[in-house]
């Protein structure tokens, strides 16, 4: 069983020694991994939600690590893959960095060079994660602007001071300025500024 707090490194290698080995390594490092002999398994298997990467041999039998990473790909599945390789060529590298590949790496490596990429790939997953939640969390606080909120929100970031917003609605000051409080509040801002990056992570459209 996966921990639920605990990152995870997925390794997808059909040779059995070389998924030991890795996993003998990730071990020294303190590191989880789960280990899958054919890409199908893998494909198979519900991935956690926690920080993870995925050791991906491109040569496999019955679907390359490319078709997999293609896969994952379309299931909008974003984790980061380090490939291994033993047959790497250019056009292949080129093509899965192109696709999203964190690391190519070519057999034989130094065990640091794979330890160095995981630990990258771990970080990255790990603040992206941070950054969906902070956005999910924003999303949800945004969606409980009322429309009047919403426009009343877009108008403050955009600059405007509460007399510009009163006039630009057709309200008075004080309605604008219980709006404009609402907003603040329900959207958990301290300033217009700080406002003003919230909206910029939602890709709110501005007003100019």
């Amino acid at each position: 069983m996966t921990s639920p707090d605990k990152a995870t490194v997925f390794i997808v290698d059909d040779d059995d020694r070389m998924r030991a080995a890795t996993q003998r390594l990730l071990r020294t490092v303190s590191l989880h991994s789960e280990a899958f002999a054919t890409p199908q398994e893998f494909l198979r298997h519900k991935l956690p939600d926690v920080a993870s990467c995925l050791i991906l041999d491109v040569r496999l039998p019955g679907m390359s690590g490319l078709d997999v990473q293609r896969k994952l790909n379309e299931r909008g599945v974003t984790i980061p893959i380090i490939f291994i390789t033993g047959h790497g060529d250019i056009p292949m590298t080129v093509e899965a960095m192109k696709s999203g590949a964190e690391e190519f790496l070519t057999k034989p490596f130094r065990d640091q060079d794979l330890v160095d990429a995981i630990q990258h790939a771990l970080k990255r997953d790990d603040e992206s994660r941070q950054r969906q939640a902070e956005i999910a969390q924003l999303r949800e606080r945004y969606e409980k602007l009322t429309a009047r909120e919403r426009e009343v929100m877009s108008l403050v970031v955009s600059g405007m001071l509460t007399k510009q917003l009163a006039s630009t609605l057709a309200m008075s000051e004080m309605t604008a300025t219980v709006h404009r409080g609402h907003v603040m509040h329900k959207m958990q801002a301290n300033s217009p500024a700080e406002l003003g990056r919230m909206a910029e992570k939602l890709k709110l459209p501005t007003v100019t």
